[in-house]
């Protein structure tokens, strides 16, 4: 469904530092910076970007919304959720753990990068 996800950051490197170390945990490469100062991450399924506005504008999060990665275990939603507050995030909404949801229980958790866009790591346990 989607080509692409692009959030604004206010500093780029700081954000790359964040990225890379929950990616990393995913079992991503670190991202890729190119000339206009953007930051890349690459997989079959589409790319993750971060940049900063091109209006000049400083950066802000959507209130209301959350990007969601599909990860492979709960040991890995924990792991995410570590290496962000490690690396410049901040933990939001509950701890993780297990939700009920319409789907059955599901294990997540949530983070804030550091400018601020609201993350979520999700496992479904089948």
């Amino acid at each position: 469904m989607f080509s692409h996800i692009m959030v604004g950051a206010n500093h780029i490197e700081e954000s790359k530092v964040f990225y890379d170390s929950t990616f990393g945990i995913l079992g991503y490469k670190p991202g890729t910076i190119d000339d206009r100062g953007r930051c890349f991450y690459f997989n079959d399924n589409g790319i993750f970007a971060i940049t900063k506005p091109i209006n000049g504008e400083p950066a802000s999060h959507g209130n209301g919304s959350t990007i969601g990665f599909t990860v492979n275990s709960s040991e890995e939603v924990d792991a995410w959720h570590a290496a962000g507050i490690a690396n410049g995030g901040t933990s939001c909404e509950e701890p993780p753990g297990v939700r009920d949801s319409a789907v059955g229980p599901i294990y997540l958790a949530y983070l804030r990068d550091p400018a601020g866009n609201k993350l979520c790591a999700l496992y479904r346990a089948s």
